[in-house]
Order: structure tokens, then sequence, then C-alpha cells
């Protein structure tokens, strides 16, 4: 609660509350503040404080007014630039009608991670170190550093550590993928992986076919290399593939990006018919598909996968370790067409130079010895357990599931518009991941993603609910 001091008023607090959000990135560029009514409500001021706290807001050109309206944050240099950049390279908008606005992906990530406090986060991306902590990665890196001492002093291969290369390929063989380790690239995580696809591939205006709702980083991402973003509409079997065949028509697609299994927000997994078909298209229209497999190590093996059906002939297989062992190692890879091989290793080259050898080795010898592989076990039994208690709280205080639950995370419709509702549980020390951040164009949901493993105890959903209930009666 503010409270006025002889230092501070209550206008210089409230204007300085919500300046250092938009600072820190707590509050994306385009989301509308509350109205003056609510803003005075919620922080128990009156309604000409709020209103002075906004004008200057204004002054600092951190919000915009818009004519009945009301306050919007606005949108930083940096996100002018790339939209102006890639509106420079557009000729025509796609069948969206226009061309998608990218959500400010700087602002999803700084989120996710901004440490408001001890409490566990429910729009966060990743397990709680707790759940990772292991005793096998800390005598993995001393036996790497002990036995591969000398290539701290030396650039690594160019395509990545050949004992992690020759332990994917291995690793890879459990889901049926058999290739050979000279198809892999090793990356600086699946994100970078999925950088490098996509600067092999495309140039600006060139068109791509991103699943939606889908990762907000993908279309800021694809957005600021100037590709034009084709949003597919994702269902629990796979992609709608009517919107892809008239893409594909219309547009010439040069990529198609799939998140196959335990999409991320939904937790769908494609099913083997619409697997097929999707790969029909690509032959037939002449795309790739870069198949983003981050949460593998939480899928069962039979789970289907596009890599497999075509044996990466048209799919390009993207995955990390980051989401199971651990966020700072960034270790990811790619396994590739063979034509497509060099291509992608001349861009690692240009971006990275190499990636850390020691690091690689290290996860050589934990996949070899199947130290990942238990670990992983440990923590979807874990996970399992944390889903079945999330589901029914979130139940219980009135969410329904906008799909069956999978995976890490769940999609949930909460009744309101969760923009709104983000800056409410701001207050008492909550981050959410609300639905518009998943969508390429940015527009008000009643959607939010959540993390089962940060949203079994009952304090958070206390909170919601009180956020929820005080939205309803404002």
């Amino acid at each position: 609660m503010l409270m006025k001091t002889d230092a501070h008023s209550l206008t210089e607090q409230l204007a300085a509350h919500f300046a250092e959000r938009i600072r820190n990135h707590l509050l994306v560029a385009g989301s509308r503040l509350p109205s003056v009514r609510q803003c005075a409500a919620q922080h128990q001021v009156s309604p000409s404080t709020v209103v002075a706290a906004y004008d200057r807001l204004l002054a600092e050109g951190l919000v915009e007014a818009r004519k009945n309206r009301g306050f919007f944050i606005r949108e930083t240099p940096s996100a002018l630039m790339a939209q102006a950049r890639a509106a420079t390279n557009s000729e025509a908008p796609p069948v969206s009608s226009a061309r998608p606005k990218p959500v400010n992906a700087a602002a999803l990530m700084r989120g996710m991670f901004h440490g408001q406090n001890d409490r566990l986060q429910p729009g966060m991306g990743v397990f709680p170190p707790e759940w990772l902590a292991n005793d096998f990665v800390a005598g993995a890196l001393r036996r790497a550093a002990a036995q591969y001492a000398d290539q701290s002093f030396q650039y690594g291969d160019p395509a990545g550590s050949i004992e992690l290369r020759r332990a994917l390929s291995k690793k890879l063989a459990a889901i049926h993928l058999h290739v050979g380790p000279e198809q892999f690239i090793t990356t600086v995580g699946a994100t970078h992986g999925l950088d490098i696809v996509s600067r092999t591939l495309l140039r600006a205006g060139d068109y791509v076919m991103v699943e939606e709702p889908g990762w907000s980083v993908e279309f800021a991402r694809l957005a600021a290399l100037g590709a034009r973003i084709l949003p597919v509409p994702r269902g629990a079997d796979g992609p709608d593939l009517a919107v892809m065949e008239r893409y594909c028509q219309a547009h010439a697609p040069k990529l198609f990006v799939s998140v196959s299994v335990l999409h991320n927000p939904t937790g769908h997994s494609i099913s083997p018919g619409s697997a097929h078909r999707v790969l029909t298209l690509a032959n037939a229209h002449n795309f790739y598909i870069a198949e983003d497999d981050t949460y593998s190590h939480l899928a069962p093996e039979h789970a289907t996968r596009l890599c497999v059906l075509d044996g990466l002939q048209r799919t390009i297989y993207v995955s990390g370790f980051a989401k199971i062992l651990a966020p700072g190692w960034r270790v990811g890879y790619i396994a590739a067409p063979q034509e497509l091989v060099e291509p992608l290793i001349e861009t690692k080259l240009l971006a990275t130079l190499s990636t850390p050898s020691l690091l690689e080795h290290a996860l050589a010898w934990c996949i070899d010895q199947g130290q990942l592989r238990r670990h992983a076990e440990r923590v979807r039994a874990k996970l399992d357990q944390a889903r079945v208690r999330s589901v029914k709280l979130a139940l219980a205080s009135g969410c329904t599931l906008a799909s069956e639950p999978a995976g890490l995370f769940g999609w949930l419709d909460t009744g309101v518009d969760t923009d709104a509702l983000l800056q409410r549980l701001l207050d008492q020390g909550y981050m959410i991941a609300p639905g518009a951040l998943f969508h390429a164009e940015r527009k008000p949901s009643t959607l939010m993603r959540i993390n089962f493993a940060a949203t079994q105890e009952p304090a958070f959903w206390q909170a919601f609910v009180l956020a929820r209930d005080e939205m309803r009666a404002g």
C-alpha cells in the first residue's frame, strides 16, 4: 500500500511504481494500464492522484494516451526499429490480414526470470532449481576439466564435440531416429539452434509458418530477421492443415516451425496422421520443418516426431538440455539433412565461432553413463505428481482447462483479461504468463500459461482468486 511521506507524495510513489515495472520490462509494450478508477481502488488513492501519476509517466515517454481507451505502455526504441526494418521488407500482408506485430520477447524473458522474491513464479519456463539439483554434474565437469584441459586453450570442432555428437547419435536411436554423428551440430542451447536454422534458410521478406499459440520469443526473433510470419492455429492433433495449405499456395513459405511434442503452451502432441500430412505438404511445396523438441526429456519415447517419420529429409530437429539439466549450461544441438550440415555450421561459425567443448564433453559422459536418463526419470515422476496437485487447485479456483494437462505447462482459461490480471498479481509478488504473449499479434486474452512445478501450493491460487474477484467486482 502507498503511504504519503514528507519525501515522496502519493503521486510520485505511484508513478515510480509503474515506471520501475516498465523499465524492468515487467509490463510489456502495448499493454494497457488499469483505468483511473481501477487503479485508485487497487492502490487506495484518489482518482486525481492516479491521473497525476499517469501524466508523469506520459511526460517521461513511458506511456501514451489513446483517446477514449486509456493509457498504454509505449514501444521501446529497439522494438520500433525492428518493426520498421520488418515493414521495409514487406510487400504484402500475410493471409492473417495485417503483418503480425511481434510480442516484446525481451519483456517476456526478463519477466519470467525477474527476481521479485523467493517465491516460485507461475509464469516461469524452467523447473525450480531444487528439482534439478544432482550429484553427478559437478563430477562430470571435474572429469572433463582434467581429461580435456588442453582444449580450453583452442577453439573446438566447428560442428561440436565429437564425443557429444556420438552420444547424441546413440541417444536419439531410442526414439528411432537413426542418424550418424556427422549430421549433428552443437549449439548454445535450443534457442540458438533455432536461430542458426532461421538465419541459414531465410532471407528478409521470406514467409515462415509458426504455430499459434506459440513461443513469443520465436515470433519476435523471426520478425527481427525480417521474416514475414504466417500464424498456423495449433490444435490437439497438430497444426491446422487447411490453413497451412492456403499459406503454401499463396505465399510459398520457406520454413515451418513446430513444437510437435508437448507443445508450449498447450501441452499437445502431434498425432501420426497429422504428422504424415504435414510432411506431405512439405514435400509438395518444398519447405523445411524446424522441429523444436525442447521438452523431449519430459515426453514418452513413443511420441510421434516428424523427424523420425521422414528420416531428416525435410525436417531439421532441434533440442537441448537446459530444461532438464541446468539452464546455465546452454548446451543444445541440431540434427539436420546432410545437405544442410555445412551451411548450418557456417552460420554457427559466424555467430559463435565454436561452442564450449568442456561442457559438451561433460554432457557426453552424463549421457553415456546413464546419469542424464535416470535424472530425467526422477524429474518426470515428480512433475507427474505436481501436475495433479496444480490442476486440482486450478479447477478449485474457478479456472477451466483449455487443453488436456501434459508436460511442464498448463493452458488455463481464467475468465478475466490476463494482461490486467498480471498487473494485479505483480502487486502480490507473482508473475504469470498471460495468453496474449503467445500470439503473433497481441490481443486481449483470458488464457494464461502456468508452470505445474511452480503452482502446486495454495498460496498462489489464493492470491489469484483475490485478484480475479477484485477485477470482476471493479
